[in-house]
C-alpha cells in the first residue's frame, strides 16, 4: 500500500467520522483531492486508491498533468485565480471551475468552452472574511454575480466556493463557515438551485462538514508538504 493510499484512506475515515456527527451520508460530502505542485505520478497513485476527482491552482502546471493522464478517467477542478489570459486553457482542459469571482472571467470562459465538451461546471468564489487581498466576490455581491453567471451558455452553475482565513477552534471555524452557508442558502431562496457547498480543507474538514459543505478540498493530508514551486 502507497502512503497515498494510507492517506486517502484515513482522510476517508475521516469524512465518514464527520458525517456520522453531523448526521448526514457520506454521499453528501464529495472529496477533492488537491494535486497542485504534485506530479502526475502522484495523481496517478490516487487514483489507483479510487479518487477520481482533482484540484489544481497554476493552470500551466495543471495542463500538462491533464495531458499526461488523458487515459484515466479524472475529473479536473480549477480552484486558483484565473487571469485573462489564461481562460482558454481552463475552457479547454477542465471539468469545472471553481473560483469565478467576476463576470469577464465567466463571459471568457464561456465563449472559449469547445463545442464539443460538455458545459463547464461553475462555482461562485466568495470572499468570506471581506479581505482586501483576497480573491472571490463580496458576500453581498455574490447574488448579482450568480445570476449573470447563471445565465451565460456552455456554463453550468453549480455553487459556491470559499477560502476563509484558518480559524483558532472548531467552534469558530463553524460559525464561518455558517456566514458562508448562508449565503450559499440565500443564492437557493433566490431561486438558483445549486448544489455544491465547497468549503473546508485538510484542517477543517470536520467543521465544514458539519456546517454543510458538500465538497472538501484536501490537499496536505493526502500528498504531504506542497513542493515549491519555480
Amino acid at each position: 500500500m502507497t502512503t497515498i493510499e494510507k492517506n486517502l484512506q484515513t482522510v476517508q475515515s475521516r469524512l465518514t467520522t464527520a458525517c456520522r456527527a453531523a448526521g448526514r451520508q457520506n454521499r453528501e460530502v464529495a472529496l477533492l483531492a488537491v494535486s497542485k505542485t504534485f506530479d502526475a505520478g502522484a495523481v496517478a497513485r490516487a487514483h489507483a486508491a479510487g479518487q477520481m476527482a482533482f484540484g489544481e491552482n497554476y493552470i500551466q502546471e495543471a495542463v500538462q498533468k491533464i495531458s499526461a493522464l488523458r487515459h484515466l478517467d479524472l475529473q479536473w477542478h480549477c480552484i486558483g485565480p484565473i487571469q485573462s489570459n489564461k481562460t482558454r486553457l481552463v475552457a479547454e482542459h477542465f471539468d469545472w471551475v471553481q473560483s469565478v469571482d467576476r463576470l469577464k472571467i465567466a463571459e471568457r470562459l464561456s465563449e472559449q468552452r469547445p463545442g464539443h465538451l460538455a458545459p463547464l461546471q461553475v462555482c461562485i468564489q466568495v470572499n468570506a472574511d471581506g479581505g482586501a487581498t483576497k480573491s472571490g466576490v463580496l458576500p453581498w455581491d455574490a447574488l448579482a454575480l450568480a445570476q449573470q453567471v447563471a445565465a451565460l451558455p456552455n456554463l453550468r452553475l453549480r455553487g459556491i466556493m470559499s477560502i476563509p482565513e484558518p480559524a483558532p477552534d472548531f467552534d469558530a471555524a463553524c460559525a464561518v463557515f455558517a456566514s458562508i452557508k448562508a449565503v450559499f442558502d440565500g443564492l437557493n431562496a433566490a431561486g438558483l438551485a445549486l448544489d455544491t457547498l465547497s468549503m473546508g480543507m485538510s484542517a477543517d474538514l470536520e467543521a465544514a462538514i458539519a456546517s454543510g459543505s458538500t465538497m472538501v478540498r484536501v490537499g496536505t493530508a493526502i500528498f504531504g508538504g506542497r513542493m515549491k514551486m519555480d
